[in-house]
């Protein structure tokens, strides 16, 4: 009886042995399963943030600030129209032809302006199937009197634009420009 009762305590130490064991194997596996929830979730909200910063918003073509420099570095580009004293910039040459002078080489100041003028905002406009720019409208206007419009290119709703003003010789211009994207 001794050992029956030996060999019942051995197999119930083993049972709860065994009991023990498959608990700490439960619980392990549980949180196994706990932990991979928590990686899943983890990445889930990863992938999400990573989408939203890589989802840039959409930059339009053309800002308004990139059209205002622009128009005053072309009224401070210095022209091949030459006075008695100094090369004229494009706001005096504006001036200039407002008056109907001429240059020291004897071309028209307007003439000197229209093509100076064309060719600044032709190289720096690109206007084509492929570019963002779908046309622009540059104006120089005197006393609100258009005096000057190029034109180039398809007039959208979608546009920037900027002016400036400035006095000269007793007359305020306005040089502005759209730029239709």
């Amino acid at each position: 009886m001794n050992r029956l009762n030996i060999n019942r305590k051995a197999t119930h130490a083993l049972t709860l042995d065994t009991n023990k064991f498959r608990q700490k194997s439960k619980r392990a596996q549980e949180e196994m399963v706990g932990f991979v929830i928590i990686i899943v979730i983890v990445s889930v909200i990863l992938l999400v943030l990573l989408g939203f910063l890589l989802k840039s918003p959409e930059k339009s073509a053309v800002e308004n600030y990139e059209v205002e420099s622009f128009i005053q570095s072309v009224l401070q580009y210095t022209s091949q129209c030459e006075n008695s004293l100094e090369f004229l910039s494009i706001q005096d040459l504006i001036a200039a032809c407002d008056e109907k002078e001429t240059c020291l080489n004897g071309e028209d100041s307007c003439e000197m302006l229209n093509e100076t003028i064309k060719n600044l905002v032709e190289k720096a406009w690109d206007v084509n199937e492929q570019s963002a720019v779908k046309g622009y409208k540059f104006r120089v206007m005197v006393e609100d009197e258009e005096r000057l419009l190029f034109e180039e290119g398809n007039e959208t709703s979608s546009y920037k634009g900027g002016w400036e003003d400035f006095p000269k010789r007793g007359n305020t211009y306005t040089v502005s420009l759209n730029v239709y994207y």
